[in-house]
């Protein structure tokens, strides 16, 4: 049985050694394998679509490309689940011939988007995403959603390292009068 063909192969045949030639080329399908791995992702299956240009150049065939697709996950705070639209440019040229200065080559008249297209999704999607910027969270004690509680009044929290001190009430130092004592510190001295 023959291996099934990557979604990410474009043929680029009429290109190859042709410096100055430009096609486009629009691709859309489901995403075999999930992108990303942390608190969002793009799941597999979820659509993708490429808007690529492949130009012939004396080196190689460059191409420029927008990806859009939607990552999936939760927000970091308050733990609702969130849908993030993706839209994300990348450019890379796929040398003909394997060299060191190159991370991409052409191979059998074709380019396989697959790394590029991965590597620039995983770095565009938020590492601590979340539902608003201003989202509140969870309350510390109780989990609820604080978004759901706005009349809540938020409760003092003393630092317990201070707590022994709570009962301590700051006072004046002198009597009940208001005068303070004023002790001479001055030594005095022997004739």
């Amino acid at each position: 049985m023959p291996a099934a063909r990557s979604p990410y192969l474009v043929r680029v045949r009429d290109l190859v050694h042709r410096p100055g030639e430009m096609r486009e080329v629009a691709l859309a399908f489901d995403l075999p394998e999930q992108l990303g791995a942390a608190a969002v992702v793009v799941p597999a299956g979820a659509p993708l679509t490429l808007d690529l240009r492949l130009e012939g150049l004396h080196e190689g065939i460059l191409v420029s490309g927008t990806i859009g697709a939607t990552a999936r996950g939760e927000c970091v705070r308050c733990l609702d689940p969130l849908a993030l639209p993706l839209e994300v440019e990348f450019q890379e040229l796929f040398a003909y011939s394997p060299d060191d200065a190159f991370d991409y080559t052409v191979h059998d008249d074709h380019v396989d988007c697959e790394p590029v297209v991965r590597d620039a999704v995983v770095l565009a999607l938020p590492f601590q995403p979340v539902c608003r910027p201003d989202c509140p969270g969870l309350d510390p004690e109780t989990g609820e959603r604080l978004a759901d509680q706005p009349a809540r009044e938020p409760r003092e929290v003393i630092d317990p390292r201070w707590a022994a001190l709570q009962g301590f009430a700051a006072s004046e130092s002198g009597t009940d009068d208001g005068s303070t004592d004023q002790t001479s510190t001055t030594p005095e001295t022997a004739d």
